[in-house]
């Protein structure tokens, strides 16, 4: 099952490495990692989406999440309340004629056409993991050349 955790760091040359050496030592997968800096750019934030198969393993990931030096705080947002959402660009095939089709499409999702050149637009899109994989789903009728995802970022309610 995945698990999203929060963790707010001290923005140090080595934390990130640290970390997923945390995990990486003891065979837990990182689904999803994105880090950014906070309003203070001496602190991070990161939002890990992590492989736990029951709630003692992830138990002995937030504890050693907190053992680490650099570790602020731990948020484990699997029983709180929270919203998370996700980034996709993607490349796909595209003809001036599609456009009607397309911003259909994005009248259901937080998306739009943020680039085109010939025969290829470059669409975003915003939304829970549901709503991404609903909208490549319809993206696939055009022909999705190339994609990329941000991994979840979250926050408590």
């Amino acid at each position: 099952m995945r698990h999203t955790i929060s963790v707010l760091v001290e923005n140090k040359f080595g934390v990130l490495a640290r970390i997923a050496g945390l995990f990486s030592a003891r065979g837990y997968n990182i689904a999803s990692l994105a880090v950014s800096e906070t309003f203070d750019p001496q602190i991070s934030y990161m939002t890990i989406v992590v492989e736990a198969k029951d709630a003692k393993i992830l138990e002995q990931i937030n504890k050693q999440l907190n053992k680490l030096i650099d570790v602020i705080t731990v948020t484990d947002f699997t029983k709180k309340e929270h919203l998370d959402r996700e980034l996709v660009l993607a490349k796909i095939n595209y003809a001036p004629k599609d456009k009607a089709r397309l911003e259909s499409i994005f009248d259901k999702f937080v998306g739009k056409i943020i680039h085109h050149k010939g025969d290829t637009a470059i669409i975003e899109a915003v939304g829970d993991q549901q709503q991404i994989g609903e909208l490549l789903e319809a993206l696939n009728k055009f022909g999705i050349k190339e994609l990329v995802r941000t991994g979840k970022l979250a926050i408590s309610n």
